[in-house]
């Protein structure tokens, strides 16, 4: 890919990202989804390794996880009779989520010095729950319905995954 279609591939995602463009903003291209999905993946991969506590089993119940989300909102997509937005929709959860992921690598390695473990802690967590609303947007943007629909329904997806991922990794939750 040449440097200006991934300056504007990034730029697109970032205005996905700060609720200003929806996934109607992105090309239709499977070229595009194969891309962006290995940017998924790459990106749990470095929050996995930038991150003490995560280790290989973190990465692949996180990734397993991370597809049953994005299975539940392909199926309203569909369900809601938009499947022709189903590619971009996909493309905007998985390019999206994989940025916020390395927005939080960035900001706990930048941030923990200049601020300590504290705060920094509460600023990437902050970061990574801002995927709540972003992928609320989304959805809403892809069928059609009010954002506080979209949110509620993020919401559900949030919970059944953090459900998921403590039945599949239950020390996770035994160590907290």
């Amino acid at each position: 890919m040449k440097t200006g279609v991934v300056l504007a591939l990034l730029r697109t995602l970032f205005d996905i990202i700060r609720l200003r463009r929806g996934p109607d903003a992105l090309p239709y291209s499977p070229l595009l989804f194969l891309i962006i999905g290995l940017m998924w993946l790459i990106a749990g991969l470095v929050m996995t390794l930038a991150t003490a506590e995560l280790d290989k089993q973190d990465f692949i119940i996180g990734s397993l996880t991370g597809i049953v989300g994005i299975a539940c909102y392909a199926a309203i997509v569909v369900l809601v009779g938009k499947g022709a937005r189903l590619l971009q929709t996909v493309m905007a959860l998985l390019g999206c989520g994989a940025l916020l992921s390395l927005m939080y690598v960035a900001g706990d390695l930048l941030l923990t010095p200049l601020l300590g473990d504290d705060l920094s802690i509460m600023i990437v967590t902050l970061i990574l729950l801002w995927t709540v609303p972003v992928e609320g947007h989304i959805i809403s943007r892809a069928i059609e319905r009010h954002w506080y629909l979209g949110v509620a329904i993020a919401m559900g997806v949030f919970i059944f995954q953090l459900k998921l991922y403590s039945i599949l990794n239950p020390s996770a939750v035994a160590a907290t």
